[in-house]
């Protein structure tokens, strides 16, 4: 099992919860306000005066063979529309109850 941590501009929730659900990755948490800014590009997401778009995250934990098929989802939408921001982690899910 993996965890695919997902940080991304408001903008691509509803796409990316979408996206999901036709992965058959049906559990997921989200937080819907998050402040970050990316290594990369992209402009900052801190909810501020001179930055005032914010970010989402959400982090889901699914089978081996379906992370592939989750990142190159994103990974679409991210070439799509470059500067809105769009990042996925993956992780080993080690034990889980």
């Amino acid at each position: 099992m993996k965890s695919i941590f997902i940080a991304f501009d408001q903008a691509y929730y509803e796409r990316i919860v979408d996206m999901l659900e036709k992965s058959n990755c049906r559990g997921f948490t989200a937080w819907q306000e998050v402040q970050g800014r990316g290594s990369k590009s992209g402009e900052p997401h801190y909810g501020s005066h001179a930055w005032p778009s914010m970010a989402s995250a959400i982090i889901t934990f699914v089978e081996d063979h379906r992370v592939d098929t989750v990142l190159d989802a994103l990974h679409a939408m991210d070439v799509e529309t470059p500067k809105l921001g769009l990042r996925a982690f993956v992780w080993d899910v080690e034990r889980s109850i």
